[in-house]
């Protein structure tokens, strides 16, 4: 009964993904790479290569050994801002990659025609209702609505407020996924009944056996609780930068002398906006990586959503889906009572 309840209610995310459950994994810089995205997408999800700031050649690299891995459907996250884009989108369309997610604003003249060109559906992120509105409008597929408990990236509303706010305005025009704070299945179950077609998680599946995170990351994870994972602060406002959401230690004041030492350069000339914010972006993509893969947890960005209080222990990908979903249809089942 609730397994039913379940399949129906997640039938047209999972039919827009082409997968069997709709849950997108989220896309972590140097975390969701071939083992984790492949280990999703077997599992019935759907993974996404980070892409982040990789070259073309690397992300051309990724996408093909993730297909050695699974012969599932899975997509690829592009920024934005990268300098590259239109490169990293040529190379999404060589190999087919089924769905391009989008983050980092509003994709710029012409992104959008060039990826769906290919053929490929775009998701993008929606932080406000406007936003959502105008993405719609502008020919968009699905959208992911993330809020603040997120972790990495994130604006500043809660997931609990975009959902009531934004599902009822557009869950019947598009697939909408919901994201930030998701740890448990009933929470799953909670946002399907209010029109979510899916959700997305990232958090959740960083201490997964297939995850290639250190252990020194993965034990950072598992001992926190909800209040250690804290936004960093905006230091100078005339530098535009978006709060990121990580486990609280020496990076994070670190963190508040780089946008000093950027600040800085802006005021004598020395860069332009736009060079300023790509060089937090490279600062940032440095600090995960000292965390992620050198392990070194305490000056590395250790980005983790509020949800990793959830997060008790290793285990595999298909594990953590099947328990996920077996929550969220007990939940459907008890609701039907």
């Amino acid at each position: 009964m609730g397994q039913e309840r379940l399949a129906r209610r997640m039938a047209r995310g999972a039919e827009f993904l082409g997968c069997d459950i709709a849950i997108l994994g989220g896309a972590m810089s140097w975390i969701s790479e071939r083992h984790l995205v492949s280990a999703i997408s077997n599992a019935g999800g759907f993974g996404v290569i980070a892409c982040g700031a990789m070259s073309p050649e690397l992300l051309d690299t990724e996408i093909a050994e993730t297909k050695k891995r699974t012969d599932k459907p899975f997509g690829v996250n592009l920024i934005t801002m990268h300098p590259q884009l239109f490169d990293l989108i040529e190379v999404c369309a060589r190999h087919k990659v089924s769905h391009v997610v989008l983050a980092g604003g509003l994709p710029p003249a012409g992104g959008l025609d060039a990826i769906k060109a290919s053929g490929a559906k775009v998701i993008c992120f929606a932080p406000a209702l406007a936003l959502a509105k105008k993405l719609i409008r502008s020919g968009v597929d699905a959208l992911v609505i993330e809020g603040m408990e997120a972790g990495g990236h994130i604006g500043p509303v809660s997931t609990s407020v975009l959902a009531q706010e934004m599902l009822p305005e557009i869950a019947d025009q598009l697939p909408v996924f919901v994201a930030g704070g998701i740890g448990k299945g009933q929470l799953i179950a909670g946002y399907l009944e209010m029109g979510a077609a899916g959700v997305q998680l990232g958090t959740r599946f960083v201490c997964a056996t297939e995850c290639i995170a250190h252990p020194n990351f993965k034990k950072a994870f598992i001992r926190a609780s909800a209040r250690d994972a804290i936004a960093s602060v905006q230091i100078d406002p005339r530098l535009p930068v978006i709060p990121v959401r990580a486990l609280r230690n020496a990076e994070m004041e670190a963190f508040a002398a780089k946008q000093r030492e950027v600040a800085q350069k802006l005021d004598d000339g020395k860069v332009d906006m736009g060079a300023a914010q790509l060089e937090i972006e490279h600062y940032w993509a440095g600090a995960l990586r000292r965390a992620v893969i050198d392990g070194d947890v305490e000056t590395g960005s250790v980005m983790a959503g509020q949800s990793v209080g959830m997060v008790k222990a290793e285990e595999p990908v298909a594990d953590i889906i099947a328990a996920l979903m077996a929550e969220a249809a007990e939940a459907l089942e008890t609701r039907a009572h």
